[in-house]
């Protein structure tokens, strides 16, 4: 009985299709075509539901690669979240873009994650301090260094929140993690990244080493060295552009 009483899906093509056949005049035409819009729409929002859930089931819990010592917690850092998560979905049809909008509360950034499957869009956001101040309160960064910082900061919390992923706390996923803090890496790695000039490098390389050195943090230091020796090249390309 069910089976006989089954309903046949709309085929919004069809309709439109019938009706211009038939002579249908404008008004009807135009309800056809926004009724063709609708159900493509539901029917994406559909998969891309469908392809969340099952993204969702093949992750697993990430490693934490980081440690922060001032809340004695360990964290996954972007890098290592995006290697773990990419595959898989991408695999599944998502892409994500980022971007930033404006945010309503002083010293903020707002940071935009557009997550897309074939043609349909959904919009995550967070609000994130770029006060450039640093754990004691006072001025650590300049404001373009705290605004990349934030950026950097969202940009890992939404790709964590999208996905509902779980860290690990008691597995570094193999690798060493930092002892300094991870704001203290970020301000540090931010303002070699924009040194504007080499004595600006010098300068902000020379407090990251110390501050490196005295947290005896050795893989923060390579991150260092690896934003110094890239800022170099930059500046040096840009000395001998004409």
């Amino acid at each position: 009985m069910a089976s006989e009483l089954a309903v046949a899906p709309i085929n919004s093509m069809e309709l439109l299709q019938s009706a211009v056949e038939k002579g249908a005049g404008i008004e009807v035409i135009e309800r056809l075509v926004a009724l063709q819009r609708e159900m493509r729409e539901y029917e994406a929002k559909v998969e891309f539901d469908k392809s969340m859930h099952r993204t969702q089931s093949k992750m697993k819990r990430i490693g934490a690669d980081a440690t922060n010592p001032q809340t004695k917690s360990k964290y996954a850092t972007y890098a290592a979240l995006d290697r773990a998560l990419r595959p898989l979905y991408t695999e599944d049809g998502f892409s994500l873009s980022f971007n930033n909008g404006e945010c309503p509360i002083p010293d903020y950034v707002r940071v935009i994650c557009y997550v897309s499957r074939e043609g349909h869009t959904r919009t995550y956001q967070i609000d994130m301090p770029a006060d450039g101040k640093g754990a004691k309160g006072g001025d650590v960064m300049t404001k373009t260094h705290a605004v990349g910082a934030a950026e950097s900061y969202g940009m890992r919390y939404l790709l964590k929140m999208i996905f509902n992923v779980a860290v690990s706390e008691n597995d570094d996923d193999g690798n060493g993690g930092l002892k300094m803090s991870e704001r203290d890496v970020y301000e540090n790695i931010t303002a070699l990244e924009f040194s504007s000039c080499q004595a600006d490098l010098t300068k902000n390389f020379a407090i990251a080493h110390r501050e490196a050195t005295e947290a005896n943090d050795m893989v923060a230091l390579k991150q260092f060295m690896a934003a110094k020796d890239r800022r170099k090249r930059e500046l040096k390309e840009m000395d001998e552009t004409p």
